[in-house]
Parts: structure tokens; C-alpha cells; sequence
């Protein structure tokens, strides 16, 4: 029997000594992404056999990620299948990516369905290119940015400190009211996340930035790592009345991100088109698509993670 416990604050070493060393690079592996999010999955963890596992609640059916680290991956998967049936659920792992497929045909070979939800691919970027937006096909960011110092000159770029929480709450606020994010699906769960997570910012280990015009904050990045070579930008706001201030924000980020990470992960655009529009034209190295991968053998309603 598997003993899974809820996860907390305290737990992030412990998690992050599996998914830092792990070749996987999704978003939803970040420390801070399980530990913000888990009001809204119920996110369990366990040890087996030197391996993590994750447990979640996905709209109301239980789902569990594919499980991070080294050794015999069937005997994991089957008492994962074990957990699921003692709770009276089929059996689904989240998050498997392209190569992870094949991984887990070749355990269980013809036993599973694989499906893909473009929505919650994750785009990936190389931190030179948006660091330095060189190139043809960065003209339009670079005339953005090239535009924004040029109008505001005295703009400046800080880490964000516990001094500066309260006003990214503030900004966050504002521009939730100028969305009508209240009225956006989804949009709640988002904002309980982003305040965790700023209110927290410390013991989560988060890194971000915060743009100031004319002595008033414009926008505000924070993310964190997911792996070696991976860093996670969870959340990005800017003020919309401040032209340029969200290709300013990406821009200092990403010159901001410790240069040991090849890749900036920019997480999903959740199937919305204006998003979508946006992250695209950064020119992504890598869209990461994810798979749900459940038993043929068991009946499961379609999951949305």
C-alpha cells in the first residue's frame, strides 16, 4: 500500500531532489506550481522504490503524474493501478510527454490510450533569444522594447523583495478588474494560485522582477525552476494602459534568469486564442505536448487538466 501524504511548504526539498535532476521539463513539475495549485487538485505525494509520485483530483477523477525518478518502472506503475482500484478509480497519469510514451508502452505494451489536449501543451523558449531578441523574425519584439525605453527612459527593473508583494497584489487587482476576470472561467483558481504564491514568495523559493514607471510598477514577472536546464515563468502581469510593458517585462526576465538555463518555459495558453496568438509569436524552440494516458480496459469521462 501506498502512503501519500498532502503537500506543504516543508516538502519542497524533498520533491525538488526528483524533479531538478529529471530530464522532464513541464511546467507542472515546478515546486511552486504543485505547492500554489494543490487548494485546487488536492496534490499528494509519495516515495516508492526511488521514485515520486503525485496524486491529484482532476475535475473530480483521481489522476496521477508519471512517476519521477530510477528503477523498476512497471512494478511503480502497477501499484499505482492498485492504488487507483482501492479507491474505486480507473487508472490515468498526466503529463506524459511525446518521448514518455514510449516509456510506458514498452512496460505495459498495448495496454494504454494516449490523449493529446493541445490546450495545455507547454511553450518552450531559449533564454538567448528572448534575452537578446536577435534576428529577423524579432524585429516587431525588439521594436517594442526599443520603443518602451525610448518613451519611458527612467523606467527601472528590480528583484522583487517582500517590499514590493503588496504592490504586485495591487497591480493584480487592477488588472483582474480591468479583464473582467471575474466573469472568465477559470479565472478565480488563477488568482487564489498567484497570491499564494506571492504571499509565500520567500519560502517557495520564487525569483521575479518588477518593472517601475515614473515611480509606479508597470508589470511583474516571478517563476522558478524545473529542472537543470528549465526555468518555469509561472505568472506574468502588466499594466495594459502602459504600452509595452508586457514585451518589457518578458525582456528584463529573461535577461534576469541565470544563464545556466537553456530553456524558459511559458507553461500553456489553455486553448485561449488571444494567448495563444502570443506566446507563438515569441517563436517557441519547443511546444511540449502532454498526454493523458489511461487503462483501455477501465471507462474514463475526458479529463481536463
Amino acid at each position: 500500500m501506498i502512503h501519500f501524504k498532502e503537500i506543504t511548504l516543508n516538502d519542497r526539498d524533498l520533491i525538488q531532489r526528483y524533479t531538478l535532476c529529471s530530464p522532464r521539463r513541464n511546467c507542472d513539475l515546478a515546486f511552486a506550481n504543485l505547492c500554489s495549485w494543490r487548494f485546487m487538485y488536492g496534490t499528494q505525494y509519495a516515495e516508492l522504490d526511488g521514485f515520486l509520485l503525485l496524486k491529484f483530483k482532476a475535475e473530480g477523477q483521481l489522476v496521477y503524474m508519471m512517476p519521477i525518478g530510477e528503477g523498476d518502472l512497471r512494478a511503480v506503475l502497477h501499484a499505482l493501478i492498485d492504488d487507483a482500484h482501492r479507491e474505486g478509480s480507473p487508472f490515468c497519469l498526466l503529463g506524459i510527454c511525446r518521448d514518455m510514451c514510449s516509456e510506458v508502452e514498452a512496460f505495459m505494451p498495448g495496454q494504454f490510450r494516449f490523449t493529446a489536449d493541445r490546450d495545455y501543451a507547454d511553450y518552450l523558449y531559449l533564454r538567448s533569444d528572448l534575452a537578446t531578441l536577435s534576428g529577423k523574425r524579432f524585429q516587431p519584439k525588439r521594436n517594442h522594447v526599443n520603443k518602451f525605453k525610448r518613451t519611458y527612459a527612467d523606467y527601472t527593473y528590480t528583484p522583487i523583495t517582500p517590499d514590493h508583494i503588496r504592490e504586485c497584489l495591487t497591480l493584480e487587482q487592477e488588472w483582474c478588474m480591468a479583464n473582467d476576470c471575474d466573469k472568465q472561467e477559470g479565472t478565480g483558481n488563477e488568482r487564489r494560485a498567484l497570491i499564494y504564491a506571492l504571499e509565500h514568495f520567500n519560502e517557495l523559493h520564487l525569483t521575479g522582477g518588477i518593472l517601475h514607471v515614473e515611480g509606479q510598477i508597470a508589470a511583474f514577472s516571478f517563476g522558478s525552476p524545473i529542472n537543470q536546464d528549465t526555468f518555469g515563468v509561472h505568472v506574468e502581469k502588466a499594466d495594459t494602459r502602459i504600452e509595452g510593458a508586457y514585451a518589457m517585462i518578458n525582456y528584463e526576465f529573461a535577461n534576469h534568469v541565470p544563464p545556466q538555463y537553456t530553456y524558459l518555459n511559458r507553461e500553456e495558453d489553455l486553448g485561449i486564442e488571444g494567448l495563444r496568438k502570443a506566446k507563438l509569436s515569441y517563436q517557441p524552440a519547443i511546444i511540449l505536448e502532454k498526454y493523458i494516458a489511461c487503462l483501455k480496459s477501465e471507462p474514463v469521462e475526458h479529463i481536463k487538466w
